[in-house]
């Protein structure tokens, strides 16, 4: 089966900065390009770690907040200093999680949860930023039309993929939920197509209602007496 990948679905005009660049120009970056976070590059595009409007507001927060006083706020309450000298490489987060295009969007979205993290930058064999995926991106997935996620189910799964006749299963999906209706040859066929579609881009979760013909156990063989007649 066909997954959709990262590389489908990420953006591959990254904005982003190096370890040298000041606090005050990542900000700029951030208000112009209406993004919460950045990754910051060496001097040969390698990702190094991830800047974020949290990990500026923290770190300008903790260097002038004087002891005893509250920092002066800007906009929302967010402290706002008159003056500050860091660059991207102290405020970063570091190491980057990250990811390679070629790696399936589900899994970028199970990562990104683990790891609670809300962008992914895309890195080539070296490390190089190739691209970037954030949550936004990875909606996508759940946003999957009702049809084609049907369409995937009787197409690839049951006759691509078990080699089953299109209308061997009743497949009906809403809203991502995919039932799944019918009776099929043997037992053990049940797991496995719940199994695969459970797996497919875009499913929420998997009904199922259904029955085997048989249950895949063999034949008890007929005793035989001492003569060789069947008992």
């Amino acid at each position: 089966m066909k997954h959709i990948k990262v590389g489908d679905l990420m953006t591959d005009e990254v904005v982003s900065v190096v370890t040298s660049t000041p606090f005050k120009d990542v900000a700029k970056l951030l208000a112009q390009h209406d993004i919460s976070g950045l990754p910051v590059l060496d001097d040969e595009d390698r990702v190094l770690g991830i800047v974020s409007e949290s990990d500026l507001i923290g770190l300008a927060a903790a260097d002038h907040a004087p002891v005893g006083e509250e920092p002066d706020t800007g906009r929302g309450g967010a402290p706002f200093p008159s003056e500050v000298t860091f660059t991207a490489g102290e405020a970063m987060s570091a190491p980057a999680v990250t990811v390679h295009a070629d790696e399936t969007a589900a899994g970028a979205a199970r990562l990104m949860a683990r790891r609670g993290v809300e962008r992914l930058p895309v890195v080539d064999d070296e490390d190089r930023l190739v691209g970037i995926v954030t949550r936004r991106d990875l909606l996508w997935l759940f946003l999957r039309p009702d049809s084609e996620i049907r369409h995937r189910v009787v197409a690839d799964i049951l006759v691509g993929t078990m080699g089953l006749s299109a209308d061997a299963v009743t497949v009906h999906v809403v809203d991502g939920i995919v039932t799944l209706e019918g009776r099929l040859e043997k037992q053990s066929q049940i797991p496995v197509l719940i199994r695969l579609t459970s797996q497919l881009d875009g499913v929420v979760a998997v009904a199922s209602r259904l029955a085997a013909t048989h249950d895949g156990s063999l034949p008890t063989p007929p005793h035989r007496t001492a003569y060789g007649m069947s008992l």
